[in-house]
């Protein structure tokens, strides 16, 4: 076997190190651009350099720029997130498809053995996604049946309490009178 098989069942970087490199920016997964130099073990400056000279195959759905706003937001709220307070340009970030796009630009072994790590991350993360939509939905059948089991049940009581309260009334008693019996 030659050394890209090896490379492709060996872990580069822990499963843990990538998933803390993902973030929801504007409803979408996705990295910044220095943490995955810092993967690829590329300078960011080289990862923008191939991003720029490859500039139409990142349409606005595989990277976009983060804006003042988001930067300011992702620093607050991530004490992980690799932005720096003083860089005067803006980082932009890679959906899953723009990671995979970025390792095709990119063209090393090692960027191509982290981008399907990341590619398997994205996956796991959509499927429990599905996972959990699965389950509330299950919940809500769930609550479903047990409210019209719930006035099924009601329905019942009431119609059997309606039966014993007829049942109490005192009935006239059918069939061959006596003399006696009046």
């Amino acid at each position: 076997m030659g050394d890209s098989t090896k490379g492709l069942n060996m872990n580069i970087v822990s499963e843990d190190a990538i998933t803390q490199k993902i973030y929801l920016i504007r409803g979408q997964k996705v990295m910044i651009d220095r943490d995955l130099a810092e993967l690829y073990g590329v300078e960011n400056r080289v990862l923008g350099q191939q991003v720029k000279r490859n500039k139409h195959k990142f349409p606005n759905d595989f990277m976009f720029e983060l804006t003042q706003e988001e930067m300011k937001d992702l620093r607050s709220q991530f004490v992980t997130a690799n932005i720096s307070s003083k860089s005067r340009v803006l980082p932009s970030v890679f959906t899953e498809h723009g990671v995979l796009m970025l390792a095709n630009v990119l063209n090393s072994d090692r960027a191509n053995n982290v981008s399907i790590q990341i590619i398997r991350i994205f996956t796991k993360m959509r499927q429990m996604v599905v996972t959990q939509k699965d389950i509330l939905l299950k919940i809500e059948q769930l609550e479903r049946k047990g409210i019209n089991h719930d006035q099924s049940l009601k329905q019942i009581f009431q119609v059997l309490k309606q039966l014993i309260g007829q049942q109490s009334a005192p009935r006239t008693p059918i069939g061959f009178k006596t003399k006696k019996s009046n």
